[in-house]
């Protein structure tokens, strides 16, 4: 992927402060994205983040010599250009979302985390937090390498900032207490399948921007990074069997369609996972 924009405007450069423990309580839901059983265990617990006001030091924008941080900023860029168009022809003005990047820990409005949650979505601030050590472990661990599959990874947090200006993800959170764990993670599955299918969808209008040029074989590791993340292929590694009732994210095939169908077709309308059989 080659971007030539300026970058966005809406990242914030907090490595190096915030930190503390993580909270677990009630509390506006985090949107857990990716990395749920990248370490053996269902992280979507951290949904209950107590909200906190702590900040660390943050500066507004990135540096011009890092070229990984001017990298998400671009790709940040091209989402706004892209959902702009999106929401407009929907009659919506789209609010931009804010991108933080930490390292080790930070403070959001919905809680501490560590870095090990992997990056994530609160809909309390609007912000997508990402400690960028993640695109090692994508790359070393989970075999995803090349810049669209960190490209993607920024896509479909942004998807997660889509569902929660829609109301998506507070119908979803809504639900929590009157379904069992079961019932409740194939609305998570629904949800984060959703998100992979907004994220192709910006692929597809991305390439029609000014300032931005898909290179041979992005496509091929955007799906390379959703085969990666399915659910039955962490839960196999991480524990040596598949468990469908625990799945939240869905399966390595379904991750894949969904971003497929979302860049192949590029319509809106074509994202309802909620009423789609294909699960």
């Amino acid at each position: 992927m080659q971007w030539f924009g300026k970058g966005s405007n809406n990242v914030e450069d907090g490595r190096g402060g915030g930190g503390g423990k993580i909270a677990f309580g009630g509390g506006i839901g985090i949107i857990i994205v990716l990395v749920g059983l990248f370490f053996g265990k269902d992280l979507s617990g951290v949904a209950n983040l107590i909200p906190t006001t702590e900040q660390g030091t943050v500066t507004e924008g990135v540096p011009e010599n890092d070229p990984q941080a001017q990298f998400i900023s671009g790709v940040l860029e091209s989402t706004e250009q892209v959902w702009d168009k999106q929401f407009a022809e929907m009659g919506i003005q789209y609010e931009y979302p804010k991108l933080k990047l930490f390292t080790g820990s930070v403070q959001s409005a919905c809680g501490s985390a560590s870095s090990a949650v992997g990056p994530f979505y609160c809909p309390g601030d609007n912000k997508i937090y990402i400690d960028l050590s993640f695109y090692d472990d994508l790359k070393n661990r989970f075999g995803a390498a090349g810049d669209f599959a960190q490209a993607y990874v920024i896509a479909h947090e942004v998807g997660h900032h889509i569902q929660n200006l829609l109301g998506t993800s507070g119908k979803v959170q809504a639900a929590r207490g009157r379904l069992s764990e079961v019932e409740y993670n194939k609305l998570s599955v629904k949800l984060e399948l959703q998100a992979d299918f907004y994220a192709g969808l910006w692929a597809h209008h991305a390439q029609n921007l000014k300032d931005f040029k898909l290179d041979a074989g992005d496509i091929d590791e955007a799906l390379n990074a959703a085969n990666a993340i399915g659910d039955d292929k962490l839960q196999k590694q991480a524990q040596g069997e598949v468990v469908p009732d625990a799945f939240t994210h869905g399966t390595s095939a379904q991750r894949m369609f969904w971003f497929k169908k979302g860049y192949e077709t590029g319509d809106f309308n074509q994202g309802d996972t909620f009423n789609s059989d294909r699960f």
